[in-house]
């Protein structure tokens, strides 16, 4: 028997329909092509997913496939990748979360699984050292995530089984679900929770003893030293080690670009005092970290008085803290660790979620809804208020059965709404507003593959301590040390071309194209995208590790072009699946109503200047610059043709 290096060697193929349990096995070409994770679920689901197929039927394939590097010691290789036609989108659908189950599915004997049909009563799916089985989940149908877990871990027998599970957001088809990784993470956006609701899974329960082979052991050590000095010696480490993701919230609030009650404000008075950075401290005083990470930039939070006294919990990431904390203008860091609960026990992506809430919140200040059509009063920064509709949402009650679409599909239906739903392609963008701050970030949310969001496209470099364009639309500012611009990791004359020659500063378009291959490589391997792994683990030490751990010899450009090949395979999926090129667009509300109070009051996006911004970024893609169609060309020389 031939050994497999790095590779578990082995997908998962589950027909809930039947109940067959088969295998597939990647060959080198695959596994050269598109390295693993995101790259794996892309070729897979543009194979198996036909046009016109419904997101909650049983046709839908859900894939999870994990980073190749996951389970080894590779600084921050804990990510795994789930895909599926996304029922809020009607596109690519897809996730990435850390934690520990990927690694256990690793250590289990297989890659990744892809899950078919759909099961004729609730069922869990249990994996164990190359075992794999389906079992009954009635008893567990209506139970929380966090209820789910235990009960899992109880009757396995296993406190330390790993599991992927749905609240009743999942189990109601709520168009946004998650699918929660363990109490404290999930795989939240685009709404794959209901995907699997919609296969009758409950759960999947993954538990592995075995090894990852490494075929060069020596090269691979000295490597991983190599990523992990690397990452230390990040200017952003200490600060990321320190606040992780909360470091925004300061500037945010200065630059006057938070989402502030559903986008009406680009501050929030008392902010700084309540739910900025400045407050870690006071409700955490360790970090929490995902496996082989040595940043650890989650906190561990300990509510010690007021209401929630004796909540405890991972917490204080920026997501929740900026969707609802401006979003929806709840006046705690307190109560947004309550909300993160009560949405990780629902399942129930926090994003869409509080989005949802801070459009009904603008609806009720309007007077267009009403305690007649909630039952209760929804008024800005309402905590038992927001605490009731994300319930009805996830149990589709009441007004909750219509948000439970989305806020694209809501708007529709709910009066007054049409301009108060804020969302890309279906999908709601809720971290910083485009008209107080422009950069490769926000390009990203039109240009972005799975709608609007800011986790697929990154400026490795950003700077915020700035917030002006020296070209307006087209450039950032730079302004960091020469070190770090000559460190990174990009080919000589790319380089060239993304950064200014005298003063440094970034061309937003080619900067985008670069970040989002080199995510997508991120996503293909397992690394974590924060900025510490971002700036200084490039396409250089990413083929030096797969190299030295496969056996397989790839270079940094063949890394790199696996990115780019990934990314236009989903948008090639995409366009399959009815993408428009109007749909690459932000919501008209950002052209035509300013930002109200603060530093960007009076700030509006143009049209024109977008416009060409992104056809600037289609060029730089290869593709075709009034359409954003990928060219033959650029298909041809990808493999795609």
């Amino acid at each position: 028997m031939t050994t497999t290096y790095g590779y578990a060697g082995k997908i998962l193929d589950i027909d809930l329909t039947s109940g067959h349990i088969g295998v597939i096995t990647p060959d080198k070409e695959m596994q050269r092509n598109y390295i693993s994770g995101a790259g794996f679920n892309a070729r897979l689901l543009y194979d198996l997913i036909p046009p016109g197929t419904d997101p909650l039927g049983p046709d839908n394939v859900l894939a999870f496939n994990v980073g190749l590097l996951v389970g080894t010691n590779v600084p921050t290789a804990s990510r795994s990748e789930a895909s599926a036609l996304s029922p809020a989108t009607g596109l690519f659908g897809t996730a990435n979360s850390g934690n520990y189950w990927g690694s256990e599915l690793k250590y289990a004997g297989y890659d990744g699984i892809i899950i078919r049909g759909k099961a004729a009563e609730p069922v869990t799916i249990t994996i164990t050292n190359n075992q794999a089985s389906i079992i009954p989940a009635n008893h567990l149908w209506g139970q929380d995530a966090w209820e789910t877990i235990a009960a899992l871990q109880t009757e396995l027998g296993d406190r330390d089984i790993q599991v992927a599970t749905i609240g009743p957001a999942g189990e109601n088809l709520v168009r946004f679900a998650s699918i929660e990784n363990g109490p404290y993470d999930a795989w939240a956006r685009t709404g794959l929770g209901a995907v699997m609701g919609s296969k009758n899974l409950k759960a999947i329960a993954v538990r592995g003893t075995g090894p990852v082979r490494v075929a060069r052991v020596k090269e691979f050590i000295k490597t991983v030293t190599a990523t992990r000095e690397a990452i230390f010696a990040s200017p952003f480490y200490g600060p990321f080690e320190r606040f992780g993701t909360m470091l925004v919230t300061l500037p945010y609030q200065e630059f006057g670009i938070l989402p502030g009650r559903n986008f009406q404000t680009g501050v929030i008075d008392g902010w700084v005092e309540t739910r900025s950075r400045k407050q870690v401290p006071r409700y955490s005083n360790r970090g929490v970290a995902c496996i082989a990470c040595p940043i650890a930039c989650a906190h561990w939070v300990e509510v010690k008085d007021g209401p929630y006294s004796g909540l405890k919990m991972k917490d204080m990431e920026v997501t929740p803290v900026i969707g609802f904390g401006a979003g929806c203008d709840i006046g705690g860091l307190p109560a947004v660790a309550k909300l993160t609960e009560i949405c990780q026990r629902l399942g129930l992506d926090m994003v869409s979620a509080a989005a949802a809430v801070a459009m009904t919140m603008q609806l009720y200040q309007d007077g267009h809804v009403g305690e007649k059509e909630l039952g209760y009063q929804l008024a800005w920064g309402s905590e038992e208020g927001t605490f009731r509709l994300l319930d009805d949402i996830a149990h589709r009650r009441g007004l909750g059965d219509t948000l439970a679409e989305g806020t694209r599909r809501a708007s529709g239906q709910l009066p007054g709404a049409a301009d108060k739903a804020v969302h890309v392609k279906g999908l709601e963008p809720f971290l910083m507003d485009p008209r107080g701050r422009w950069s490769t970030w926000i390009l990203g949310y039109i240009t972005n593959i799975r709608g609007g969001d800011h986790l697929r496209t990154r400026n490795p470099v950003e700077n915020l301590r700035f917030n002006d364009n020296p070209v307006p639309y087209r450039t950032e500012k730079f302004g960091l040390p020469d070190g770090m611009y000559e460190k990174l990791d990009m080919p000589e004359k790319l380089k060239q071309a993304v950064f200014d020659p005298q003063t440094k500063d970034v061309d937003i378009p080619k900067m985008a194209k670069w970040s989002e291959d080199l995510i997508s490589v991120y996503n293909s391997t397992g690394l974590c995208i924060r900025p510490p792994v971002l700036h200084t683990v490039g396409p250089t030490l990413i083929a030096e590790l797969y190299s030295s751990l496969t056996g397989l010899e790839i270079s940094a450009e063949e890394v790199m072009q696996a990115g780019e090949r990934t990314w236009n395979l989903q948008k090639l999926f995409n366009i399959r699946h009815g993408e428009k090129p109007a749909d690459s667009d932000y919501p008209a509300r950002f052209y035509d109503e300013p930002v109200g109070a603060g530093p960007a009051s009076g700030r509006k996006l143009e049209r024109e200047k977008v416009q060409a911004t992104l056809a600037e970024y289609y060029r730089a893609r290869g593709w075709e610059p009034a359409t954003g169609h990928p060219t033959l060309e650029k298909l041809t020389e990808l493999g795609l043709s």
